[in-house]
């Protein structure tokens, strides 16, 4: 597909400059924004919006925004297990699932699992507080990494068959908080345990970052989900999608330490 043929919609356009394709501004919590952006898109890849807590009346503005512009397919990404997952963000995922069957707007829904890089992105302050830490005890997780996502994404996309689909979507392996710390202290040489904390603990340790009380509660809140078996999934429908094995936790953790200064 030339890029000529592409559009990302943005809320702040002049950010997407230089991705060669046509750049339009569109606000979820601006409604007025959405249908001129949309006009002339028959397929929307529409990624799930950021501020948990506000999403499921943004993603709502945006679908009925498709309505109006005649969008003919929209795939969105979604949460592993929607449907049934006990993690906190389900709801919003499931509640936008339900406004898109609603629709008639033909959909394929892409439920992510966990990106590996959720917590390989700590790896820079486990090496300075010489211990990783969280809430997930043994639990495993089936994580991909954020390219692996956006592989199927285009594979959907550009493929066939796909309409009224959904696909769950996790990691070929899988790994515990243990074994990640096993994987960053064996390629740095550094002995990085991994320490398990009660929920509040490990919430009160990411406010002390200078996360917020209720987003620090909620990462907490994930974990242990992960503790319970709500990361873990052997499907293979990722790999199956993107006709390759996923990116092994390993390499995800190789590549953060080489990005470090």
């Amino acid at each position: 597909m030339p890029a000529s043929d592409l559009v990302a919609l943005a809320r702040t356009p002049s950010k997407a400059e230089g991705l060669g394709v046509n750049v339009r501004k569109a606000d979820f919590d601006r409604p007025e924004t959405l249908g001129p952006a949309l006009g002339g898109v028959d397929t929307l890849l529409f990624i799930s919006a950021s501020e948990v807590g506000k999403r499921l009346a943004q993603h709502r503005n945006v679908i009925e925004a498709a309505k109006q512009a005649g969008v003919k397919w929209i795939i969105y990404t979604s949460l592993l297990r929607a449907d049934a997952s006990s993690l906190s963000l389900a709801e919003e995922h499931f509640g936008t699932e339900e406004a898109l069957r609603a629709s008639g707007i033909p959909i394929t829904i892409l439920r992510n699992g966990w990106y590996t890089e959720n917590y390989t992105d700590q790896i820079p302050g486990a090496l300075a507080a010489g211990a990783l830490i969280g809430s997930a005890g043994n639990g495993r997780i089936s994580g991909a990494s954020r390219p692996d996502y956006a592989d199927a994404a285009v594979a959907v996309a550009l493929g066939t068959g796909h309409e009224g689909r959904t696909y769950e979507l996790a990691g070929d392996g899988s790994f515990t908080l243990n074994e990640l710390a096993a994987e960053v202290s064996r390629q740095t040489g550094r002995t990085i345990p991994y320490k398990d904390l009660p929920l509040e603990e490990y919430a009160a340790a990411l406010a002390s970052f200078g996360l917020p009380d209720g987003l620090a509660h909620a990462i907490a809140s994930w974990d242990v989900g992960a503790s319970q078996g709500a990361l873990f999934d052997e499907g293979h429908q990722l790999s199956n999608l993107i006709g390759r094995p996923t990116t092994p936790m390993a390499v995800t953790v190789a590549e953060t330490l080489k990005s470090l200064p």
